[in-house]
């Protein structure tokens, strides 16, 4: 234990805001294993670091404060000098007061003080926001500033590449940091208090997960038996923690009489027999997958500074595809098209993925409502291609309500992804084999592989390639041996009789 009490920062008091033991863990143990960023996680700091870069675009004139991040004290000194210097404008400022170190995105100069300008990676200002620019309020005005003004500045959801002169809408959020000034030097004092005791006692509850998921909560939150009623489809977590207070803590324990939805009772009845619920009417739901059939999956990308013709902030771009179609003879042919550079992918890919799915009287997808929107994405800014796009649309079927409505495997989990149905419905198949197995993953390796794929060995690139093209490629297999089985359990049901 520190012999003194550990300095507050911006980040920290936010997250003791939400939860003081959260804080606790972070102040006393840095490099605990759960503050480990993941791969997407890094990828929204790199992307908002490359917004509040180009927010300063939009405040023009300022002074960098051009440091490392850990030398706090070094900052806040060099921000008192960039002060004497008249500029208009003062980026990544830092300041110390009350034993709290903020650093402030854009510190304006206005002409009776200054205004806080905090930058936000975000399509639209939220609550959460507001708490983060009232604590820089307080320190500055602490640490004799006279701030008049408080802004977020956010992304602009109507603007469009390549015009990105409208990128950012700065909110006026004044009013509102004065009325959540009232409480902030209380909260400090009590944060503070507590980081120079024993780790707080907390109970789990909904700021578990509000604004943000805690990263400790495999900590706190007890270990829950198989098949617990949290795990009921898409249950709402205050009814799980009612259904557990009433004494059934697992799917086992529900009573007959308990009122569910229809997915909910089969889910029950499924997991208190220990066998697979296959209804009657998934004879009739298969009969929309008309042959032949195409097996088609997406991959996207997001970027929050949109970069290709007409895209707006975190558009899901499409920029990948695997498509597996029936062919006569019997077998399947399997179409493949991925993005190899920083150029605007969507005509090439959907030159390919017209070609691909040529022939097909329908064209599978699992959660197909992505999938349409990506094409109708691909009809916009490909128009001699909008009728062979607006074809393959019309001809789009959804494998997800076909299993969802129809079919209940024990091991399914509460969940219909098809990291969740594959393996229950064809064991054997699973994604556990592959480096690359998660969409979240691939989201931001396919970034890696087209913005700074000509930055990597060549042999660290290709091998990058082969992993994204294997991942899409299972999507589709996966659809394709789901769909079989599905067609098995029917004709098992009709052998019955």
């Amino acid at each position: 234990m520190p012999s003194q009490p550990a300095r507050l920062s911006k980040s920290r008091y936010l997250s003791g805001l939400q939860c003081h033991k959260q804080l606790w863990w972070r102040v006393h143990e840095p490099e605990a294993p759960e503050l480990a960023p993941s791969p997407g996680q890094q990828n929204l700091f790199a992307q908002g670091h490359d917004v509040g870069e180009r927010a300063r675009q939009h405040v023009p004139g300022g002074e960098l404060i051009d440091l490392p991040f850990y030398q706090h004290d070094n900052m806040v000194a060099a921000t008192r000098e960039a002060l004497k210097h008249e500029a208009p404008a003062v980026y990544e400022a830092w300041f110390l007061a009350d034993d709290t170190y903020v650093g402030v995105d854009i510190l304006e100069r206005t002409p009776r003080g200054y205004g806080v300008i905090e930058v936000k990676a975000s399509n639209s200002y939220k609550p959460e926001h507001l708490p983060d620019a009232a604590v820089q309020v307080h320190v500055l005005r602490r640490a004799g500033l006279a701030v008049e003004r408080a802004e977020v500045m956010h992304l602009n959801p109507q603007c469009r590449y390549p015009d990105l002169s409208n990128l950012f809408i700065r909110e006026d959020v004044t009013a509102l940091v004065e009325g959540a000034l009232i409480g902030v030097p209380d909260e400090l004092a009590a944060q503070r208090a507590m980081l120079a005791g024993a780790l707080p006692d907390v109970p789990i509850g909904e700021h578990c997960t509000r604004p943000y998921d805690c990263p400790f909560i495999e900590r706190c939150w007890p270990k829950t038996p198989d098949h617990h009623v949290s795990r009921l489809y898409r249950i709402d977590r205050k009814r799980a923690l009612e259904l557990e207070a009433d004494g059934f803590a697992t799917i086992y324990d529900l009573p007959s009489d308990l009122e569910l939805s229809v997915i909910h009772a089969r889910q029950v009845k499924a997991v208190q027999s220990g066998r697979m619920v296959v209804e009657p009417t998934l004879t009739k739901a298969l009969a929309q997958f008309g042959s032949p059939l195409a097996f088609l999956d997406f991959e996207t990308v997001s970027l929050a500074i949109p970069r290709w013709p007409g895209c707006r902030p975190w558009q899901q771009v499409p920029v990948q595809f695997s498509v597996h179609a029936e062919e006569r003879g019997g077998g399947f042919a399997h179409h493949q098209w991925i993005a190899g550079g920083p150029d605007d992918p969507r005509p090439a890919l959907a030159e390919a993925l017209v070609e691909a799915c040529a022939g097909a009287r329908k064209i599978v997808a699992y959660y197909a409502s992505f999938e349409r929107e990506c094409i109708r994405q691909l009809r916009e800014v490909v128009p001699r291609l909008a009728k062979e796009l607006e074809r393959i649309e019309r001809r789009l079927v959804d494998l997800l309500p076909t299993i969802r409505n129809h079919v209940y495997h024990p091991d399914f989990g509460g969940g219909f992804s098809l990291k969740k149905t594959l393996p229950a419905l064809v064991p054997g198949l699973s994604y556990s084999d592959l480096r690359v197995q998660d969409g979240e993953v691939a989201t931001v390796e396919l970034q890696r592989l087209m913005l700074r794929g000509a930055e990597l060995p060549a042999g660290e690139r290709a091998a990058l390639r082969e992993d994204l093209l294997r991942y899409c490629e299972r999507d589709t297999w996966a659809m394709v041996k789901l769909l079989e089985k599905l067609r098995s359990l029917v004709a098992d049901q009709l052998d019955l009789f």
